[in-house]
């Protein structure tokens, strides 16, 4: 008799077991993996040796991630790591077109007035006054042929009161016109490091 009580207490902690194995590993199955960026960071510093950018930093946008995760990246050569990160905008690209799709997909176009976002690679030129955010923005002239007209398009770094300055995921950050628009404390530390800098700094938007 001694033997039935023993037998019901092996089959309940199994069953617990068993239940607890499987959160476990429905948890871990929605955790999103961090992505590598080490190729991407190797190419960006050869970048920026072979054309006298800064080679201490530079700024990497992935515009794959949800607009309400982290996506705006500081990378440090020397330390080898992400040393700040933030949220960042992604442009509506619904001038010339519909989409449906502008939230939770990043459309890229380098066309006048598009409204959309253009990947490549950018160099950060001259600190300018903003109408929007904390007033400053850099002028960023693209360097390949899909944002060579940024500058025309008034593509800009600069920051925007309705960017938030911490993670809002399941929401999305607000829609810009194609800037890389970013939270108004993140654009302070973003302007302590590019007003100081003698080389121009490297910002690459992938997806």
């Amino acid at each position: 008799m001694k033997k039935i009580p023993l037998l019901i207490f092996l089959i309940f902690m199994n069953c617990k077991e068993t239940t607890t194995s499987k959160l476990l590993s429905d948890n871990l199955s929605t955790v999103e993996k961090t992505k590598d960026y080490s190729e991407i960071n190797k190419e960006a510093l050869t970048y920026c040796e072979t054309n006298g950018f800064n080679e201490n930093y530079y700024f990497l946008v992935d515009l794959s991630i949800h607009s309400g995760k982290n996506r705006f990246f500081v990378y440090d050569f020397i330390a080898e790591k992400v040393t700040d990160k933030n949220l960042v905008t992604h442009g509506s690209c619904d001038k010339f077109e519909d989409n449906d799709t502008k939230w939770e997909k990043v459309k890229f176009s380098n066309q006048k007035d598009s409204h959309c976002s253009s990947k490549g690679k950018y160099k950060i030129g001259t600190r300018d006054y903003s109408s929007w955010g904390i007033n400053v923005k850099y002028w960023l002239h693209g360097l390949e042929s899909s944002n060579k007209n940024a500058v025309e398009r008034v593509v800009v770094l600069h920051s925007w009161d309705k960017v938030k300055n911490e993670e809002i995921y399941p929401n999305y950050s607000p829609l810009s016109w194609g800037c890389p628009a970013v939270s108004n404390d993140f654009m302070k530390v973003l302007d302590e490091r590019l007003k100081v800098t003698e080389k121009p700094v490297l910002l690459w938007i992938i997806e």
